[in-house]
């Protein structure tokens, strides 16, 4: 894909962005979850079941309040910086200026959805009186996006951020997409999710778009380059580290004896999944390498083996 072929989605985004389109989402008083059972396997675990049943709504809004934190570190500390550079004509890579005038819907929504998150905190906070415990300061991308863009050459360094940017944000896309779904949570939540997905959508497939603009331009030394860098980002972008810290964190919050404390503790420390191809959050990787162009690349294709099936 050439620039010169980059079609807005300015239209689209006039007619169907949430911002433009969606009211307020109010948090229901209703017996339906505020977080999904399956994203806080703790709550299902043996010791949990059998000690502290009654603390399930408990570790769930606070498991919320995790979610919506890392939703606004990820959309205004990482997408957004990388867009309003985009948008801004200071970015490295040049993009015309249509690419540009869609980064700076991109700034919008994400702003937006970070607002939309915040306001949710607040209504579940004056509704169950359950104030957060200490929350991260940041996410996996935080760390990795450093890790990834540092191991690149001076005038590679901004395509790498661009394409670890990119899986990022087209990861997301099908993780809220599952979010949504979920009959279990209160409607409010869903249709949360759901505004986000309409966004996202739209902005996964912006990211995509560039990242081929630029593979088409980036010549093989380069190419080879940025695909031996890609696994490392996956390695550190997968981890569940900062999950892990949040969780026991959350189980030194609850009202349980030492012995089961120590046991929830030990039943934390076993719930991370492999970082391979079984990972639940790998297809959405490889989709995006595959929709992106990276992977007809034979460099990448051999620097993924390990996460390709």
């Amino acid at each position: 894909m050439n620039a010169a072929d980059y079609q807005s989605f300015a239209d689209a985004w006039e007619s169907r962005a949430t911002i433009r389109t969606r009211p307020r989402r109010v948090l229901e008083n209703d017996d339906k979850l505020i977080y999904p059972l399956s994203r806080q396997p703790l709550v299902l675990s043996e010791t949990f079941l059998r000690e502290c049943p009654g603390q399930r709504d408990f570790a769930l809004v606070q498991t919320l309040y995790k979610f919506i934190n890392d939703v606004v570190i990820f959309e205004t500390e990482i997408v957004d910086k990388t867009a309003r550079s985009i948008a801004k004509n200071r970015f490295p890579l040049a993009f015309p200026f249509a690419c540009r005038y869609d980064a700076m819907t991109v700034v919008v929504d994400e702003d937006y959805h970070a607002l939309v998150a915040m306001d949710f905190m607040q209504q579940t906070i004056a509704m169950t009186g359950i104030t957060p415990i200490g929350l991260p300061c940041e996410i996996e991308l935080s760390r990795a996006i450093p890790v990834a863009v540092a191991l690149a050459p001076q005038h590679l360094r901004s395509a790498v951020e661009l394409i670890c940017v990119a899986i990022a944000e087209n990861t997301v896309t099908g993780d809220v997409a599952a979010f949504a779904k979920d009959d279990t949570i209160k409607q409010s939540i869903k249709g949360l999710m759901a505004d986000h997905l309409l966004d996202e959508g739209r902005h996964s497939g912006f990211w995509t778009r560039l990242v081929r603009i630029y593979w088409h331009t980036a010549c093989e030394d380069d190419r080879r380059c940025i695909a031996h860098i890609l696994p490392v980002f996956i390695s550190h972008y997968l981890t569940n580290d900062i999950q892990k810290s949040f969780d026991l964190r959350l189980i030194e919050s609850l009202p349980i004896s030492d012995v089961a404390r120590r046991a929830l503790n030990s039943e934390v420390s076993g719930l991370a999944f492999p970082i391979n191809r079984h990972h639940p959050l790998v297809a959405n990787i490889v989709r995006f390498f595959r929709s992106s162009s990276l992977l007809d690349s034979p460099c990448v294709q051999d620097a993924l083996g390990d996460y390709l099936a």
